[in-house]
This record gives structure tokens, C-alpha cells and sequence, in this order.
């Protein structure tokens, strides 16, 4: 029998103002490849941090331009400068920027063995996967296709496309069609 974490109040978005559910699920279901991550890195402290408040440039209409929203850091120890201006809240501009610079830091300190880099590796072997598997469907819907084109195959193409053209030529000369038909008889009865 499962044990289950006693149930918390906590607020839900459908119909029911309170429902019950669990604080913690006792499963997680996470793919393999997050498992192996490194943990987010962690801002530095406030001490290493040289903060400024900017005026925003570019979409966001009149409000970004006269507030100083936008939100500058500079990571004292190594020289590494981040700027955000993602959103009109300096709250949330500056908790972006703090993740920035967290995430320059660990490049700088960890270089490959970095969590940016090792997911920009999954990604990219996730993409080769990907693409190598639409190669491989298409190389195989190639070699069906090759394999229906044999010589009955090719026969009745050219029976179709005899019967096109006959067609064709019957719709263009109208009442003649039948005369043609003829002629072309006697022509073919004259070759062999």
C-alpha cells in the first residue's frame, strides 16, 4: 500500500475555490535527460554586484522609454556585464538579469561542464536524432516507391497516359475524335 504525504489546502483555477491534493507527488515522471543536469546556478552574492537602473529602447511604447525599468549588472570579480529590459516590471527585470549573470558566471567558471552548455548539447543531439530519423523515413518511403516501379508498373503508366492523351485529343477535335481514332489504326496496322 502507498503512503501518501498528508493532503494541504491549496487553491485551484477550475470550478472549486479549495481542493485537497497532495503537498508533493510521491512519483515524479522526468525524462532521463534532465536527471543527469547539473542544479541552476546560483546568483552571486549582492557584494560581487554593481546594480543600475537604465532607461529602456524599443517596443513597449512610451512607458518604456521615460521609466528606468531596464536593469544593468555588472559582476565585479570578472568584469561580466548583463542588461535586461524583457518586461515593464524593474522586479522582474531585475530577478532576469540576476539568472543571466548567474548562468555568464557558470560558463565562465565551468566552461563545458557548465549546465548552459551540457543542455545546448542534448538539444543538439536531440535535433540530430531528429533530422536523422526524417532521412531515414524519407531514404525508406524512396526505396518503396523504386520497388513499385516494375515493368507491370511501367506498363500500365503507359496505358494511362495513352488513354490521357486519346482523351485529350477527342475533347479538342470534338466530333472528328472518332476519325483520328482511325486514321491512327491504320497507320499502326501499316507499321507492323
Amino acid at each position: 500500500m502507498h503512503r501518501f504525504l498528508p493532503p494541504t489546502r491549496t487553491t485551484c483555477r477550475c470550478i472549486h475555490n479549495v481542493s485537497l491534493l497532495p503537498a508533493k507527488r510521491p512519483f515524479k515522471c522526468l525524462p532521463a535527460i534532465f536527471k543527469n543536469l547539473p542544479p541552476r546556478p546560483q546568483p552571486p552574492p549582492d557584494s560581487e554586484i554593481k546594480e543600475s537602473f537604465l532607461k529602456g529602447s524599443g517596443p513597449g511604447g512610451q512607458k518604456i522609454n521615460k521609466t528606468n525599468s531596464a536593469v544593468q549588472l555588472k559582476h565585479l570579480p570578472t568584469g561580466i556585464v548583463v542588461k535586461s529590459q524583457a518586461t515593464r516590471s524593474r522586479s522582474q527585470n531585475r530577478k532576469q538579469a540576476r539568472e543571466l549573470l548567474a548562468q555568464k558566471v557558470d560558463n565562465l567558471l565551468h566552461g563545458e561542464h557548465s549546465r548552459s552548455s551540457i543542455v545546448g548539447e542534448v538539444k543538439r543531439k536531440k535535433a540530430a536524432s531528429a533530422s536523422k530519423k526524417s532521412r531515414r523515413k524519407y531514404r525508406q518511403l524512396e526505396e518503396d516507391g523504386a520497388a513499385a516501379t516494375t515493368p507491370r508498373a511501367q506498363e500500365s503508366a503507359a496505358l494511362i497516359q495513352d488513354e490521357t492523351v486519346e482523351s485529350c485529343a477527342r475533347d479538342a477535335l470534338g466530333t472528328d475524335a472518332p476519325r483520328l481514332q482511325v486514321e491512327q489504326d491504320i497507320i499502326r496496322d501499316n507499321i507492323k
